[in-house]
């Protein structure tokens, strides 16, 4: 069955109504949507803005109140004057001065370059620095002649280390020699150690590092010697001074300086005894000990009493040789001037000694005379102290003579 033409006139009717109604619905709804965004819209641009526009970054601001914004150099703040303001005529140029300074301290602190209020330069650091660790420091001029060194001991190494720095305030007459310094480690160190000081003058440096191999058991009853001696032109040595130096007790703080007097000829000082001045010189070639009885001080005599010195040469308890002086009469200190020579082969050096002795001659020749005082030199079988590096020098120095004074001591 086919529809007729009214009824496909009727069908296209209702096609086109429904389009129709189809395309206003859609109009309305556009148009209501388009209002809806433009209210929003408006009602976003009516709102009142709570943030002020901040400026470009070339420009930074600082906040001095809670409302006003401004920039660092229209900060409306000054610090008062800590002083009461003063006529600028009856100013004086230091007070002027202490007004600059006190100007740059009162500047506003809110500038962004620290040299616009910080006062740098105003601060001397040199009045707080502290002094180095083991500074080196010389003692004043017009002193004694004084050696300065550090002694250390490494116990994991058994190594005693010595450290010569320097000597200071040597007598004028050495300032244009060169100066040495001989070390030994005593009693058992019979090589010495020699160090040349890199200048002349009153100061002369060192600055040499000694390692002695001692193990920890010996260390306390060791001493070190030093001796310093002054070379002239002529190749003659001339004792400065000498140090004796024991290490007991001496080793606390590694790496301490110690300054001590050097101990010349002159400062001796006299024994309740006396004193005597001895001369020593030894000839490896000739096998030959020469022994120079000088002169004497400080004697315990009676009036118009006689003194005579006598030098014995022994090894072990064995006397090889003796030899008496004349007898020196009237005077306090009396001068000998008695030379003796012995014949001692190199290797008997550390087993002979020389003893002197100081005699007062009695009336009754057989009586022994009373001896008046004594001393021993020799290696460390025999001596100690003064003695005893008075020996280590003479064998240290072969041909030259070696004087010295030496406190006397009761015979035992």
């Amino acid at each position: 069955m086919f529809a007729g033409p009214d009824q496909a006139v009727l069908l296209a009717a209702g096609l086109s109504a429904g389009l129709l109604v189809l395309l206003l619905l859609g109009l309305a709804v556009y148009r209501l949507l388009k209002q809806q965004q433009q209210k929003c819209q408006s009602q976003y641009e009516e709102l009142p803005s709570t943030r002020p526009s901040a400026p470009g970054p070339s420009a930074p601001v600082i906040p001095v109140s809670q409302n006003s914004w401004a920039t660092p150099r229209e900060i409306p703040f000054q610090l008062p004057p800590r002083c009461p303001t003063q006529p600028e005529w009856s100013r004086t140029e230091g007070e002027e001065r202490k007004m600059e300074a006190q100007k740059d301290l009162l500047a506003p602190r809110g500038s962004l370059s620290v040299s616009g209020w910080y006062p740098v330069g105003t601060v001397l650091a040199g009045l707080y620095s502290d002094p180095p660790l083991n500074e080196v420091m010389a003692p004043p001029p017009g002193m004694a002649p004084r050696l300065c060194f550090s002694v250390e001991y490494r116990h994991s190494s058994e190594q005693l280390v010595v450290s010569l720095l320097r000597l200071s305030n040597l007598p004028p007459r050495f300032h244009g020699n060169v100066t040495l310094a001989e070390l030994r480690l005593l009693p058992d160190d019979r090589r010495s150690r020699q160090a040349k000081a890199r200048g002349t003058g009153p100061d002369p440096e060192f600055n040499n590092l000694f390692i002695f191999q001692v193990s920890a058991v010996r260390v306390p009853r060791s001493t070190l010697s030093v001796c310093v001696l002054s070379t002239e032109q002529d190749g003659r040595r001339r004792a400065v001074g000498r140090i004796l130096f024991p290490l007991e007790g001496e080793l606390g703080q590694a790496g301490r300086v110690l300054w001590r007097d050097l101990e010349t000829e002159g400062d001796t000082q006299c024994s309740d005894l006396g004193d005597v001045q001895i001369s020593l010189c030894y000839s490896p070639a000739l096998q030959r000990l020469s022994v120079v009885v000088l002169r004497a001080r400080g004697l315990q005599l009676l009036p118009d009493a006689g003194v005579c010195v006598q030098v014995s040469l022994q090894i072990h308890s064995q006397v090889v040789k003796s030899k008496r002086s004349c007898v020196v009469k009237g005077e306090s200190e009396p001068s000998f001037s008695h030379r003796t020579t012995f014949k001692l082969r190199p290797q008997h050096l550390e087993e002979a000694c020389l003893r002197v002795e100081l005699q007062q001659p009695s009336s009754v020749h057989s009586e022994p005379p009373p001896i008046l005082g004594m001393l021993v030199l020799g290696p460390f079988m025999y001596a100690r102290g003064p003695q005893l590096q008075h020996w280590m020098d003479m064998v240290s120095s072969p041909q030259d003579a070696i004087k010295r004074w030496h406190g006397l001591g009761r015979a035992s």
